[in-house]
C-alpha cells in the first residue's frame, strides 16, 4: 500500500498515463456523484463514494485484475495490510469477482481525511470498521487503459 498525504501529491506522482488521468477526472467529478452508486470512465475505471463504517471482517481481500485507490473525504479508518505470500487461502481467487479471501496477520495503518491510499495487488487488506468514513473508492485495471481480453 502506498499512502499519499493529499490529492496534490497523488497528482504529482501519478500524472502520466490514461488510467491515472481518469482517476483524477473521477475525483474531480465528486459534486455530481450520489453515494453508493457505481460510475465508470471507459473500460479501465469504476468508482463510487462510500459513506459509513466498513464491515469488520476476519478475512483479507486481494485482487489481481484491479487495484483499489481510496481517497478520504471525511473521517478515517484502520486498515490491516499483509503480503499475500504471508497469508493462507480461505477462498481461492474467482475471476468473476476479482477477489480471493485470505487469513493471517498483517500490520495496521490508520488512514484519514485528505489521504490517498493505493492498494497494490501483491498485498491483501482488511478494514477494521472502527469509525465512520466518507471516501471515494476507485477500482483501476492493471492493464494500461483497456482489457486484454476484449
Amino acid at each position: 500500500m502506498i499512502i499519499l498525504d493529499n490529492l496534490t501529491q497523488f497528482k504529482e506522482v501519478y500524472r502520466d498515463g490514461r488510467k491515472w488521468n481518469r482517476c483524477i477526472e473521477a475525483i474531480e467529478n465528486l459534486e455530481k456523484l450520489k453515494d453508493g452508486v457505481m460510475y465508470s470512465i471507459g473500460d479501465s475505471l469504476v468508482y463510487m463514494i462510500e459513506d459509513g463504517v466498513a464491515k469488520n471482517t476476519s478475512d483479507f481481500i486481494a485482487n489481481r485484475r484491479y487495484f483499489d485507490i481510496h481517497y478520504y473525504l471525511e473521517g478515517g479508518e484502520s486498515v490491516e495490510i499483509a503480503h499475500k505470500d504471508a497469508l493462507h487461502i480461505k477462498q481461492a481467487y474467482q475471476d468473476e469477482t476479482d477477489r480471493e479471501f485470505l487469513l493471517g496477520q498483517g500490520q495496521s495503518q490508520k488512514l484519514c481525511k485528505g489521504q490517498v491510499a493505493v492498494f497494490d495487488n501483491n498485498k491483501a487488506y482488511r478494514f477494521h470498521g472502527d469509525s465512520r468514513v466518507r471516501k471515494v473508492v476507485l477500482k483501476v485495471t492493471v492493464e494500461d487503459g483497456y482489457f486484454l481480453n476484449k
